[in-house]
Order: structure tokens, then C-alpha cells, then sequence
């Protein structure tokens, strides 16, 4: 395959040489072949889960759950390389994070709800993160190829059903007996994932996509827990 740079987008690397490799060698190669992405945490059975958000195709991922998970995940998109663009109405709360990412890279920008610039679609697209309240107004930046969108719901709300239906991933955390049977009607989850909903204890989510569903534990690194504290479902 071959990748072709768009003159005046991104950087040209070293040139040298192309590697050649006669066809008996081959079955010497090992190449890692499987998820890669954003680690979220482990599942049930200790294997770590991740979201791919670099996509050759629009990818909305939808969190009902608590600020503090999505700034960790904020925080290892941003470690993987992608720019993180964070649409907020609570600057403050997300201003300790942007600071202190990147090692003093800008890799993490803060702008105010419905003020994201457009930024075009190239590998080096951010992931956009949507912390814009219980009713977000849509958005200014879409998902577009190279560009996931993540929302940030505290709780489930009146547009949230719309947003469920239109998410290629849904993290559900802790939410009431009611609003865990309205979520299992939506996602379709049997009786006992919803019921389960409103027990889960602080970083636990329920991941959906489509068929699939993984309980996952997100747990800090020392850094994160020094940026950012405890895990907590509540705000």
C-alpha cells in the first residue's frame, strides 16, 4: 500500500532506501495484528479493552456517565498522538487537564460550546470531546473521517435516545432503576445488564456496540490520580 502525502499537509519524514525481504524470510516477520487504540480499562476476565478513535471513518462515541472518566479518556487519546479538542461550558473543570497534557504541547484545546473551529480531515484530526450538559446543542464539528466525536451526558436526558441510536459506541455508568430501563429498552440489553446499571460502583462502565457489551474498570495510573483524583461517578 502506498500513502501519498498531500503537498503542505503534515511533516515528510527521513528519506532512504525501501527495505526488501526475499519471499523464504517472510514467515520470520511477526506484526502485531488485533485492536489498538485508547486502553479504557480491563473486563470482566482481566483483558484490556480499548476505542480506536483514529478512524478512516466518522465515529461518534456517546458516555452517559461521569466527568471524570471522560477526561481520562481525554487524557490517553492525547498520549496516542491525537490532537484533543474539548467543547465545554465548564472551562475550569478541564483547564488543570489541558495545562498539564503533552508535557507543555498544546495537544489539548479548551473552547467554549458551539465555538470549535473547523479543522479539516487528516490523520492528525483531534478527537473532539463534547462536555456541553444534559440537553448538548448540536454540534459545529461533526465526525468525519479522521475526526471522532465524543459526548459527555451526566445523565440520561431527552435527547439522549437520539444519541444512543446515532453512536457506534455507548458507555453507560451508574444511573437510577428508572433510567436504566428506559437505557436497556433503547440498547437492548436483557433484564439482568439493566438491572445491573444502577449498582455499578465508580469507573465501572458498560460498553455497547451494536451486539457487543463489555463491563469495563477504568483504573488510574499514579499521574492520572494526581491530575485528576479518585474515580467518581458524580461531579
Amino acid at each position: 500500500m502506498t500513502v501519498r502525502i498531500p503537498s503542505g499537509r503534515g511533516l515528510r519524514g527521513p528519506r532512504h532506501a525501501g527495505h526488501t525481504l526475499a519471499a523464504e524470510h517472510l514467515g520470520a516477520l511477526s506484526l502485531p495484528v488485533g485492536d489498538d487504540g485508547v486502553i479504557i480499562g480491563t473486563d470482566t476476565e482481566g483483558h484490556a479493552r480499548m476505542i480506536g478513535f483514529h478512524r478512516p471513518a466518522p465515529y461518534d462515541v456517546l458516555l452517559v456517565g461521569g466527568l471524570w472518566t471522560a477526561q481520562v479518556l481525554a487524557l490517553r487519546a492525547a498520549a496516542t498522538g491525537a490532537r484533543v479538542a474539548v467543547e465545554t461550558g465548564r472551562s475550569r473543570a478541564w483547564t488543570g487537564l489541558a495545562q498539564a497534557a503533552g508535557a507543555g504541547l498544546a495537544c489539548v484545546s479548551l473552547h467554549e460550546v458551539g465555538r470549535v473551529p473547523p479543522t479539516g480531515a487528516t490523520v492528525s484530526s483531534p478527537v473532539v470531546v463534547r462536555d456541553c450538559g444534559m440537553r448538548p446543542p448540536r454540534g459545529r464539528v461533526v465526525s468525519s473521517p479522521w475526526q471522532s466525536v465524543l459526548t459527555l451526558l451526566p445523565y440520561p436526558s431527552p435527547v439522549a435516545p437520539r444519541l444512543m441510536r446515532a453512536s457506534a459506541l455507548v458507555g453507560v455508568q451508574r444511573v437510577s432503576p428508572e433510567e436504566a430501563g428506559r437505557i436497556g429498552g433503547i440498547l437492548g440489553l436483557s433484564r439482568i445488564e439493566s438491572e445491573a446499571l444502577p449498582t455499578l460502583s465508580d469507573g465501572v462502565t458498560l460498553w455497547v456496540a451494536g451486539g457487543e457489551r463489555h463491563w469495563v474498570r477504568t483504573d488510574a495510573t499514579e499521574v492520572e490520580t494526581q491530575l485528576l483524583g479518585d474515580a467518581r461517578r458524580m461531579d
